[in-house]
C-alpha cells in the first residue's frame, strides 16, 4: 500500500486533539496509532475524518500496522536485519490474535479485533507484500505485479470494507479492485523516488513494449516513449477505478464513503500528474491539505 507519505503535512487542527506532553512509550495503544498515522502525512488519513470513533479507531489501527511494516523496508537498509524485523511483526501478529501482543499497534489492533473482523492470515499477507520489497526489485509482467498489488494494497482494501461495514459481499469485489487502482497510482506518483531506491515496478514487458530502457528511468530521463509508457499505466489505474465502482452495490455506497473518498483524491492526484507530463522521475507531485479537505467533504456530502 501503501507507500503513500505525503511530502505536505496534514493540518493536524482539523484531525487530531492537543498533544499531550508524555513520552510515547507511555501513549494510549490508540493514540500511538493516531499519532503514527498523523505523523505519516498520508492521504489515507483524509477519509477516516468523518467516521464515527469505534470504527475510525479501527481503521487507524489498521493504517497504523501497515506503516510499522511498510517503514521496517523503506528505513531499513540492512536486508537481513529487515527480514528479522517482519519476522518480529508476523509473531506479534500471532500474538495479538493469541491475546498477548507486545507493541502498542499490536495491543490496538487486539481491541479493534474484538469488534471487528482482523483475520491473521490477511495481517500476515500484507507483511509478504512488504518482504517482496527486500527480494524483488523488477517485475516481469503485469500478473507478477498484481500480486504485489494485492498484498499491499487490496488486502488492505478488504480489512477496510469489513471496518465500514458492507450487506452486500459484490462489495469485497470493489473493495479488492479500488486497492488495485490505489497502487498503481502510487507506483505512478512514485517512480522517480522508487528508482532511487534501485526498484522499478513498472513491468519489464510495459518497458519493452514502449521502448523505455530501464536505465532512462534509473537516470531520470525523460522520452516521448516515457511519456506514452506513463499514459498507459495511468490508463491501466483507471480502469482498475472504474471496475471497482461498477462493483460496490448502491445499498453499501454510503457505508463505503471512505473508500470512495480515497478513490476522489487519489484519481485528482493521477489527474494532476497527467496533466503535468508525467514528471514522476524528478519531482513528487501531490495535492495540497487544502484541496483533499475539500475533496473528502465533497465526497462524503455527495453520499
Amino acid at each position: 500500500m501503501y507507500k503513500d507519505k505525503d511530502d505536505l503535512r496534514l493540518p493536524f487542527h482539523l484531525f487530531r486533539r492537543a498533544p499531550r506532553p508524555r513520552r510515547p512509550a507511555q501513549m494510549n495503544p490508540h493514540d500511538y496509532c493516531q499519532d503514527k498515522a498523523a505523523k505519516s502525512g498520508s492521504s489515507f488519513y483524509y477519509s477516516f475524518m468523518f467516521l464515527p470513533p469505534e470504527r475510525r479507531q479501527a481503521i487507524t489501527a489498521l493504517y497504523a500496522f501497515c506503516r510499522e511494516v511498510d517503514d521496517v523496508v523503506d528505513e531499513c537498509k540492512d536486508v537481513s536485519l529487515a527480514q528479522t524485523k517482519l519476522q518480529w511483526w508476523r509473531q506479534e501478529v500471532e500474538r495479538v490474535h493469541g491475546g498477548e501482543p507486545t507493541h502498542p499497534v499490536g495491543h490496538a489492533l487486539k481491541d479493534v479485533g474484538s469488534r471487528f473482523s482482523m483475520p491473521r492470515e490477511q495481517l500476515l499477507e500484507i507483511i509478504d507484500g512488504m518482504a517482496m520489497d527486500l527480494s524483488q526489485t523488477r517485475y516481469l509482467d503485469f500478473k507478477g505485479l498484481q500480486l504485489y498489488c494485492y498484498r499491499v494494497a487490496s488486502v488492505v482494501g478488504l480489512l477496510a470494507a469489513e471496518i465500514f461495514g458492507y450487506k452486500d459481499r459484490q462489495t469485497l469485489k470493489y473493495a479488492h479492485d479500488l486497492g488495485m487502482a490505489f497502487q498503481l497510482t502510487n507506483i505512478i506518483r512514485d517512480v522517480g523516488e522508487d528508482a532511487r531506491r534501485g526498484r522499478i515496478y513498472l513491468p519489464i514487458e510495459d518497458l519493452q513494449r514502449f521502448g523505455v530502457p530501464a536505465k532512462d528511468i534509473l537516470e531520470a530521463r525523460y522520452s516521448d516513449a516515457f511519456r506514452e509508457l506513463m499514459q498507459f499505466q495511468a490508463q491501466r489505474a483507471e480502469q482498475f477505478y472504474d471496475q471497482a465502482f461498477a462493483q460496490l452495490p448502491a445499498g453499501d455506497r454510503k457505508s463505503q464513503r471512505p473508500g470512495l473518498i480515497m478513490a476522489a483524491i487519489y484519481r485528482a492526484l493521477l489527474k494532476e500528474i497527467a496533466a503535468d507530463g508525467f514528471r514522476v522521475l524528478d519531482r513528487r507531485t501531490s495535492l495540497t491539505p487544502l484541496r483533499k479537505v475539500w475533496l473528502a467533504g465533497w465526497t462524503w456530502m455527495k453520499g
